[in-house]
């Protein structure tokens, strides 16, 4: 039968913040909870590694913390133990989530119904971390994510076309639009106009059903000049367009931003990149203010990932 780790404390009452890291820190582990300041993982190397870590914390805090390793001393008492980890019910909540999405195909932007299944297929990927005796709904929240999946990709392929981009197009002092809200991908677009295509750009944010002024560029929304697709954001559509992709790190800031919007594999300087943009978010009270703030985050980015040509070797 499984053992189990056990995990007795007294966690520090004159240090809140300690408390606190450390009630998080089991939840993030995705310990049950047998009563009150004891708590139970199933003994694998990682689990005792992390809780042996976080013992030697609760020492450190004032606190006290022992993590005993334990056998259940029946079958039935295996079964009830396992059934502390049963995610049944996280996995209905998103198995319902995904399934509403239908309710907005033919009426809302397929890019925004694919950015909330991406965000669904990441939670998927939390609570699959933490189930240690999947079961039938892990498949099932599977197969509804699958299925999703398909649906919205043959949307975004029957949505409308992109504006054509001609092959003489201009693109010094013109007006570009998108539309709201600003997050990485349009961040990133507005960034990579202003520095290297067009820097006397005149930038448009777009409300809900606004049209763009009549001869804008538009970026990063359904029947733009540069869309964001199923497989790839605007910024790397602009990238490819334009012929930018071939600078090594324009193409680098593109795997940040694809994995900011749309996941897939992942990279490490992206959690970085999203804390300082969604710093700006909090701190920028105008448009203005955040792509000021934004423009600085993918400066360091650039300048960081920058090798001037022959710096090799």
């Amino acid at each position: 039968m499984q053992s189990w780790l056990v995990t007795v404390t007294q966690l520090p009452t004159e240090d809140p913040d300690a408390r606190m890291r450390v009630l998080r820190t089991l939840e993030s582990l995705g310990t049950a909870v047998m009563r009150e300041g004891v708590y139970v993982l199933p003994d694998t190397p990682e689990n005792r590694r992390a809780l042996e870590a976080l013992s030697d914390y609760i020492a450190k805090s004032a606190g006290i913390a022992q993590v005993l390793r334990v056998n259940a001393a029946s079958a039935a008492q295996q079964g009830s133990l396992e059934r502390l980890f049963d995610r049944t019910a996280r996995y209905e909540e998103l198995i319902k989530t995904v399934k509403s999405l239908r309710v907005g195909f033919g009426h809302s932007d397929p890019n925004a119904i694919s950015r909330v299944l991406q965000k669904q297929r990441r939670d998927f990927e939390a609570i699959a971390a933490l189930d240690f005796f999947p079961a039938e709904a892990r498949q099932r929240a599977e197969q509804a994510l699958a299925k999703a999946d398909r649906e919205v990709k043959q949307l975004l392929s029957s949505s409308s076309q992109p504006a054509a981009v001609g092959p003489d197009e201009r693109f010094l002092r013109r007006a570009w639009a998108t539309r709201k809200p600003a997050w990485a991908d349009r961040l990133a677009c507005a960034w990579l106009i202003r520095r290297f295509i067009d820097p006397e750009a005149k930038l448009a944010w777009l409300e809900k059903g606004e049209q763009p002024p009549a001869g804008a560029l538009g970026f990063a929304y359904d029947g733009a000049h540069f869309p964001a697709t199923a497989g790839r954001v605007a910024y790397e559509e602009m990238l490819a367009k334009l012929n930018l992709g071939r600078n090594p790190a324009l193409a680098k800031i593109a795997s940040i931003v694809h994995f900011l919007e749309i996941g897939g594999v992942a990279v490490p300087e992206a959690a970085g990149v999203q804390t300082l943009l969604q710093g700006a978010l909090r701190r920028s009270s105008t448009l203005q203010e955040l792509l000021v703030e934004a423009e600085k985050t993918f400066d360091l980015l650039y300048d960081a990932y920058y090798e001037p040509p022959g710096a090799k070797g």
